[in-house]
């Protein structure tokens, strides 16, 4: 019972900060409007650790390689945490360190798929329920790069019925089902 209390303790920290800097980098690249209440609160959770490491690395053709680098790190320890609080025996010197960091950067692509699949959905609801509430902006940047290529393709089904959020979300957790239990499998023989 305490190693779930920990563990959910883990997650909510880290799952926290990891998810608003993906997000902060992700509406950075989108060029999405941050003055809407998300956008706000992704600033006011990621600006203590963005703002130092922008003066060691500054953003570079439009990408804010400090966000993602933040979120990169936070990753990281999230996973350190893990190995730390419940010891999976291994050492972290040489090829466990390697394994930590692959392991992160296979989790960061994990949490990215995971962030597109809750975006889309938060879209897709809210554009039928408030289609120009506050959010429309945001959550269109976000959803227009991945579902525009599916409109091309996929007619409206009875002139209104869009169903290219149903499909990127397909696509989305087919790619969880098989991409990235197969990179975790290849680091795992890789390594250990």
């Amino acid at each position: 019972m305490l190693n779930s209390a920990l563990a959910y303790l883990i997650d909510v920290v880290f799952g926290l900060f990891t998810y608003a800097l993906l997000l902060r980098f992700v509406m950075q690249v989108a060029r999405a409007p941050f003055r809407n209440p998300v956008g706000q609160a992704v600033i006011a959770l990621t600006d203590w650790i963005v703002t130092p490491l922008r003066k060691l690395l500054p953003g570079f053709r439009g990408i804010d390689w400090a966000s993602l680098l933040a979120t990169y790190l936070f990753q990281a320890l999230w996973l350190l945490a893990y190995y730390l609080v419940f010891g999976f025996g291994f050492s972290l010197l040489g090829a466990g360190l390697a394994y930590l960091l692959l392991a992160a950067a296979i989790a960061l692509i994990k949490s990215a798929i995971w962030l597109l699949i809750v975006v889309v959905i938060a879209q897709a609801v809210l554009s039928w329920a408030a289609p120009d509430g506050p959010l429309a902006g945001l959550l269109n940047a976000l959803t227009f790069p991945f579902l525009r290529p599916v409109r091309k393709f996929v007619p409206l089904i009875g002139g209104t019925l869009d169903l290219s959020p149903l499909i990127v979300i397909v696509v989305a957790q087919l790619v969880l089902m098989t991409l990235v239990p197969w990179l975790e499998s290849g680091a795992t023989r890789l390594f250990i």
